[in-house]
């Protein structure tokens, strides 16, 4: 009776840990968060700037009242202004992550492929030229034989 031994929990961790997207997600987690800062930056000094010309600088001063009387924190206040600065932050994020970084590495990954296809179907004409060659080398050793047996 073999049993075969089941990998340990510590083993089985690092084989979690040592997956290659596992690295590449703890990656993304520490650009991402050095990347808000750069965000946060644009949004501050220029998002801002632009709608402050029309109103104030700081979007979280944006808000509507739903109840009859709003004066400072009384009532019930809407605070719209905080979404659309989330909301900006995010189409700004997502906005650089697509045209930095996924529609270049897209149009690489595509010409990578264009490439290995364009190989393969070379090896594939070769391959397809050279049973076509073998089937007739094959086809006059036969038709050989039969001319050979023919003459006795």
């Amino acid at each position: 009776m073999n049993a075969k031994k089941e990998p340990s929990i510590w083993q089985g961790f690092k084989a979690f840990l040592m997956r290659g997207n596992v690295v590449d997600l703890a990656v993304a987690v520490v650009i991402g968060a050095a990347f808000t800062n750069i965000v946060n930056s644009v949004v501050k000094g220029l998002i801002n700037p632009l709608v402050g010309a029309i109103g104030t600088q700081n979007l979280d001063h944006y808000s509507s009242c739903l109840s009859s009387s709003c004066k400072g924190d009384q009532g019930i206040h809407l605070m719209w202004g905080s979404v659309l600065g989330a909301t900006l932050s995010f189409v700004i994020t997502a906005a650089v992550v697509y045209f930095l970084m996924v529609l270049p590495m897209a149009k690489y990954l595509a010409r990578v492929e264009a490439r290995r296809k364009a190989r393969e179907g070379t090896h594939e004409i070769i391959e397809v030229t050279e049973l076509e060659v073998l089937k007739e080398i094959r086809d006059a050793l036969i038709a050989q034989r039969g001319s050979v047996h023919d003459e006795r």
